[in-house]
C-alpha cells in the first residue's frame, strides 16, 4: 500500500526542508523528495517533523498515577513509593492491564511518542502463579498497542531476586519472578503477537543487578546475540551503597566491567554515575535511558547530561512511571535538571546548534531510535512517523525551523501537535486521538475495579 505525504517545511536528517513529498510504502518511507510545489494526490500538511520513541515505560503505572502523591509517616522516597506500587498492581487483571496499558500509548501518542519501549515485568497472576498462557499479559500489551496503533519494542523483563547476589524476592515481587527457563520460553511466545504488529521489535531486559545474578545475567545475553538490552542502572543513592557492599564496585562500572556493553544497551536512568563510569558509558556507545519527570517525582537525582553529551554520549528519554505523560515535558524537565544543577541557561545546546529545543529534540530522536532498535527520522527506510505541528498555537505564533521546537519543548505541551501519523496512517486528528472515547471509556471503567 502506497500513499504520499506533502509538507510545507520538515525536518530532515540534513535540516529544515522546504515543500516536502515523502513517499511512503506499507508502512516505511520509501522517498523524499525536497522543494516539490506540486502536491497533488497528497495529504497535505503543515509543518512536520519526526516522532519520538519513549524509550522506558511500565505502562500499567499509568493506573496509579497521583496516588502515590501522600506523605508517610516517615521520608518519602523511592522505596516507599515501591510499596505503593506492589499494593496497586496486586489488584491488575489482564483486561485492568490491557485497558491501562491502551490509555498510555494514545497519551504517550498525542503528546508525540509514536514508539514506545515497553519495559514489561508483570507477567503472573496476583498471587505468582503463571498464567495457562505465559505470554498472557504480553499478548495484552501487544493488543493495547494495535488498537491505538503505537510502534511497540516490547521488553521482556527478567527479574528473579529481590536485592543483589541473589537475595530472594519478596512477597511484592512475586508478578514478576522467572528462572531462566521459564523467562526465555515467556520471551519465544511473545515473538509472535509483537510480529503482528506494524514494525514491532522484541529486546530484552535483565531488570536491574538487583534482580539477576551474574551467572544468569550471562545466559540471558548468550540467548539473545541480536536485538535492544535495557537494564535499571544506579536510579538511588542506596542501589549504589547495596552494589559496593555487594561486589566492591558501583552498579554502571560493574556492568561495563562483565558485560560486553555496546550500542544495542540502554541503561536506564544511570543517575548515580560518577566520572570514570560516566565517560566510560559514552564510549562504548550505549544509550543513556533518561525518564525526567518520573526521576523528579520520586526524587531519585539528577543525571549529569552535560558531561555526558560532551564525553559523546548518547541518550533517549521516557516516560517511565508514566505519572505524566508529556514528550515535551520530558525533554524540558532535562534541560531545566542541569540549568538547576549548574545553575546556568541553554546547558544542553551544541556549539554547533545554539537552540536548545532542536539539540534536546534531534539528540533524542537519534538516542530513542537506537534504543528501540529502529531507524527514525524522515529518511528512507524509516517508518513514516510524523507529527504536524500546528502554527496556530500560542506557543508557535511566528516562529519557524528551530524556533518551532524551542517553542513546543519550552512553551507549549500538546496543543502544539495538530496531527500524529504512526507508519503513514493518521492516528491523532485535531489533537485528538481517533479512538480517543472507546479508549477513555475502557479506562474509566478499568479504574472503577482498580481503585474502589
Amino acid at each position: 500500500m502506497q500513499k504520499v505525504l506533502w509538507s510545507e517545511a520538515a525536518l530532515l536528517p540534513t535540516g529544515w526542508a522546504s515543500n516536502v513529498r515523502v513517499t511512503v510504502k506499507d508502512g516505511l518511507i520509501s522517498s523524499v523528495q525536497s522543494d516539490i510545489s506540486d502536491a497533488a494526490g497528497a495529504e497535505r500538511a503543515g509543518v512536520v517533523v519526526p516522532g519520538l520513541c519513549n524509550v522506558h515505560s511500565h505502562s500499567f503505572q499509568r493506573g496509579m498515577a497521583g496516588l502515590a502523591e501522600v506523605r508517610g509517616p516517615s521520608d518519602d522516597d523511592f522505596w516507599t513509593w515501591r510499596a505503593w506500587m506492589y499494593r496497586f498492581l496486586d489488584r491488575l487483571g489482564p483486561e485492568e492491564i490491557e485497558a491501562v496499558a491502551a490509555q498510555a500509548f494514545m497519551e504517550m501518542l498525542e503528546s508525540g511518542f509514536t514508539r514506545v519501549g515497553e519495559f514489561h515485568y508483570l507477567h503472573h497472576a496476583p498471587d505468582g502463579h503463571p498464567y495457562d498462557n505465559p505470554a498472557e499479559t504480553a499478548e495484552r500489551i501487544c493488543a493495547a498497542a494495535a488498537q491505538v496503533g503505537i510502534g511497540l519494542t516490547l521488553l521482556p523483563t527478567f527479574y528473579a531476586h529481590g536485592g543483589f547476589g541473589g537475595a530472594p524476592p519478596t512477597a511484592g515481587q512475586r508478578r514478576f519472578i522467572n528462572d531462566v527457563d521459564g523467562f526465555l520460553d515467556l520471551v519465544e511466545r511473545s515473538r509472535s503477537p509483537v510480529a503482528a504488529l506494524t514494525g514491532g521489535v522484541v529486546g530484552l531486559s535483565p531488570h536491574s543487578l538487583r534482580a539477576v545474578t551474574p551467572v544468569e545475567l550471562a545466559r540471558l545475553l548468550q540467548a539473545a546475540p541480536e536485538g535492544p538490552i535495557h537494564i535499571h542502572a544506579a536510579e538511588q543513592v542506596r542501589e549504589v551503597q547495596d552494589c559496593l557492599a555487594w561486589s566492591g564496585r558501583r552498579p554502571v562500572a560493574w556492568l561495563l566491567d562483565h558485560a560486553e556493553v555496546d550500542a544495542r544497551w540502554c541503561l536506564i536512568h544511570a543517575t548515580h554515575v560518577d566520572d570514570d563510569e560516566l565517560v566510560r558509558l559514552a564510549r562504548t556507545c550505549a544509550v543513556a535511558g533518561l525518564c525526567p519527570i518520573t526521576e523528579a517525582n520520586l526524587g531519585d537525582g539528577v543525571f549529569p547530561a552535560k558531561a555526558f553529551a560532551n564525553a559523546g554520549g548518547r541518550f533517549g528519554v521516557g516516560t517511565d512511571s508514566n505519572v505524566l505523560i508529556d514528550a515535551a515535558g520530558e525533554l524540558r524537565t532535562l534541560e531545566y535538571s542541569q540549568r538547576l544543577a549548574l545553575r546556568s541557561r541553554n546547558v544542553l545546546a551544541g556549539p554547533l546548534n545554539p537552540s536548545a529545543g532542536a539539540t534536546l529534540f534531534k539528540a533524542a530522536l537519534d538516542g530513542g531510535g537506537q534504543a528501540m532498535g529502529v531507524a527514525t527520522g524522515i529518511a528512507v527506510g524509516a517508518s513514516a512517523d510524523f507529527l504536524e505541528l500546528d502554527r496556530t498555537a500560542a506557543a508557535l505564533a511566528s516562529r519557524g525551523q528551530d524556533a518551532l521546537l524551542d517553542g513546543w519543548l519550552f512553551a507549549g505541551r500538546f496543543r502544539e501537535i495538530k496531527t500524529v501519523w504512526r507508519a503513514g496512517v493518521r492516528v491523532v486528528e485535531g489533537r485528538r486521538h481517533i479512538h480517543r472515547d472507546q479508549v477513555e471509556r475502557r479506562y474509566a471503567k478499568a479504574l472503577e475495579r482498580l481503585v474502589a
